[in-house]
């Protein structure tokens, strides 16, 4: 490619690289330096927001499993990630290095369309963050940083900047080629996650939904396995009560608001870095969350407990046999 053809052309880009610059380093810039989100066992703690992906992750789902298992390897990478991402934003807004960091940007935008593409209550949010992340990596990679970067200046000044002479095929049929692969990764994504191609549209952001499996341990106690996998990761689901149902349907036990707010600590055994737990009013179960209550019942009406119900703050309901 001509040489002043090739500077152009990182010119007309040069809105999209700042942008992109900005939207990663400004990661590490509110996870440490307006806040310090990476203290372990604190709100706001960015390992909590990690586990929010995992329920529907696609392909990565057994590795964030194995992280959010694992608190402390959880936090290094965690660390590792921000500072990534600091680095590649602060070089593409100065234009160091661009081309090999715009590869940076389609990894972790790969990254973050594959973990957390699911989520998004209005507007897709996260699918959004991630497929533009990897066209606008994808447009800068083959345009570089133009004039208006450090790399135009290193060269001017003959400074050997070995990452900005990457070897890109730049043909048309090359570039074609990407793009369609990429548009493919949209498409495809889009209808794994939000049936947003053909069929029905579905988002599960929307509301919460809790997954069941209740076992009777010994004499008296019923162990009741919970798992958050749907709804807004902003919102807790609050469970304000627990019938105990027979086969017959009737209630003949029941644990409300007031008792789950005062719930044993001791009876909840979490699996993941975001917890179940009691909380002021009620029982805070976040997105991802995945817990075992330990329920205690007087012996002489456990032979005829058949079917546990939870029920939310918001009025849904989430029923389970006991096996």
């Amino acid at each position: 490619m001509n040489q002043k053809l090739f500077y152009w052309s990182g010119q007309f880009t040069l809105a999209l690289r700042l942008i992109i610059g900005w939207t990663y380093f400004s990661a590490f810039w509110r996870r440490l330096i307006l806040d310090n989100k990476l203290i372990q066992d604190e709100v706001g703690y960015i390992g909590e927001k990690f586990n929010h992906f995992l329920p529907h992750a696609l392909f990565i789902k057994p590795i964030i499993e194995y992280l959010v298992s694992n608190p402390e390897l959880l936090w290094y990478n965690m660390v590792i990630f921000t500072i990534v991402e600091a680095i590649v934003g602060f070089c593409l807004l100065l234009g160091i290095w661009t081309r090999f960091m715009s590869i940076g940007v389609i990894f972790l935008a790969t990254g973050i369309l594959l973990g957390a593409g699911w989520l998004g209550t209005t507007c897709l949010d996260e699918w959004q963050i991630g497929i533009l992340g990897i066209g606008g990596g994808i447009a800068i990679l083959f345009t570089g940083g133009g004039k208006y970067a450090f790399d135009y200046w290193f060269t001017k000044k003959n400074i050997l900047i070995p990452f900005d002479k990457l070897l890109i095929p730049t043909s048309s049929r090359y570039i074609l080629m990407i793009s369609l692969f990429a548009l493919g990764i949209a498409l495809y994504t889009n209808q794994v996650f939000h049936g947003g191609v053909i069929g029905t549209l579905h988002n599960k952001s929307v509301k919460p939904k809790l997954e069941l499996k209740a076992t009777f341990n010994d004499t008296n106690k019923i162990g009741l396995d919970i798992y958050r996998t749907e709804g807004a990761d902003v919102y807790g689901s609050f469970l304000i009560k627990i019938l105990f149902k027979s086969h017959n349907g009737e209630i003949i036990q029941s644990l409300d608001q007031q008792d789950l707010a005062n719930f044993n600590p001791q009876h909840i055994k979490n699996y993941y870095v975001t917890k179940v737990k009691a909380d002021k009013h009620s029982m805070l179960i976040p997105l991802g969350a995945k817990a075992t209550l330990t329920l205690s019942v007087p012996k002489e009406i456990k032979n005829h407990i058949n079917e546990i119900v939870l029920i939310d703050i918001s009025g849904a309901e989430w029923s389970t046999k006991i096996i």
